[in-house]
């Protein structure tokens, strides 16, 4: 157990890996539980949530733990539309929908997508990605901004926070004010230490440890600051970096501790990760191919409006559906792949797509 608490407290893979695959057994994807996920206490509501970051970034190829992004392609592809993308959702609306999409990225309308128009269709998605979360946060902000002053404190947003994990709002205020001990658990008290880090880091200078309405959607949303993308960088860095040297080698981004899966179908889904993170190291975030992944080179990874970026996974979507290898996509062949586009159990609709001409 004490190994178990020791990789959590890392954001390692290995231990969230475990659990899930414990519940989900099926799933390839496996991703960590959310770091505002509370045990014993009374459940949270929606909104609740809402103030407290995300491990999730939308729009991001990485997580804030150090974990590949599954969504990011429909993310960029689809933006605020890729929850109407389901399993459960009617084929038929669903291939129109994937259709109304080609004609948008389609800028010149010569019916075939080029990486350059690819690209700018990527871009405008990760801009909507960002309205959407500064949209959001005016209203977090107003909920952790009792006094309406414009500013919030530590202690503000702390009894916030432990509100939405299950705790007395006005119990907890009241032992803040008088510096009481709030005998909280132990993984809370974790998680808050972990947020009081984050916090004073989005506190841009001359920092007052006060955060105003800007400085707090950098706190939620690091990929809104260049500071704070820097900050995650650092984390994701120090829970990836076996040698203490600040860079990461192929070795440790794809590394597992041994032992934390015991059969064969865990074994498989630990390959397909393994091959995914190492195709991503090797092709995308290692920029110079020296086998060492930087400091900067992550940065640039990991900033969501890198135009080159953009560019590269343009390329990268493309090269996936492209079968007349002419390095453009025809509606035909984004209907074919469409699962890929869209994450949806969308069957192949090549032999109808002529339908709607």
């Amino acid at each position: 157990m004490a190994l178990l608490k020791k990789l959590w407290c890392g954001n390692l893979l290995a231990v969230s890996l475990l659990c899930y695959l414990l519940l989900h057994p099926m799933d390839v994807h496996a991703r960590p539980a959310n770091m505002s996920a509370s045990k014993d206490k009374s459940p949270v509501s929606k909104d609740d949530n809402e103030i407290l970051p995300q491990d999730h970034l939308n729009g991001v190829k990485m997580e804030m733990d150090g974990h590949l992004n599954k969504d990011f392609h429909q993310e960029v592809f689809l933006g605020k539309e890729m929850e109407e993308f389901d399993e459960d959702s009617e084929p038929r609306r669903n291939r129109k929908k994937l259709i109304d999409i080609f004609t948008k990225v389609d800028f010149n309308k010569d019916r075939s997508v080029s990486a350059k128009e690819m690209q700018r269709w990527i871009m405008e998605k990760t801009e909507e990605h960002f309205q959407e979360a500064m949209k959001e946060n005016k209203n977090s902000f107003r909920a952790v901004d009792p006094d309406g002053d414009g500013h919030v404190t530590w202690d503000e947003y702390r009894v916030k926070f432990l509100a939405s994990k299950g705790f007395d709002e006005k119990e907890m205020a009241e032992k803040i004010k008088n510096n009481e001990d709030l005998k909280l658990d132990e993984e809370t008290q974790e998680v808050l230490e972990s947020l009081k880090d984050r916090w004073f880091q989005a506190d841009n200078p001359p920092a007052d440890q006060l955060l105003n309405e800007q400085e707090f959607l950098s706190f939620l949303h690091p990929e809104h600051s260049r500071g704070m993308l820097k900050y995650m960088v650092k984390e994701i860095v120090r829970d990836l970096d076996q040698d203490g040297d600040k860079k990461l080698t192929l070795a440790e981004f794809i590394s597992l501790p041994v032992g934390t899966v015991e059969n064969q179908q865990a074994q498989d889904i630990d390959d397909d990760w393994v091959r995914e993170r190492r195709k991503e190291f090797e092709e995308v975030i290692d920029s110079n191919h020296d086998g060492i992944v930087t400091m900067d080179e992550l940065e640039e990874y990991m900033d969501p409006m890198n135009e080159h970026n953009a560019l590269n996974e343009a390329r990268q979507m493309i090269a996936v559906a492209d079968e007349n290898q002419n390095h453009n996509l025809e509606l035909d062949e984004i209907l074919k792949y469409s699962e890929y586009f869209t994450g949806s159990k969308l069957m192949d609709y090549a032999r109808n797509v002529h339908e709607e001409f």
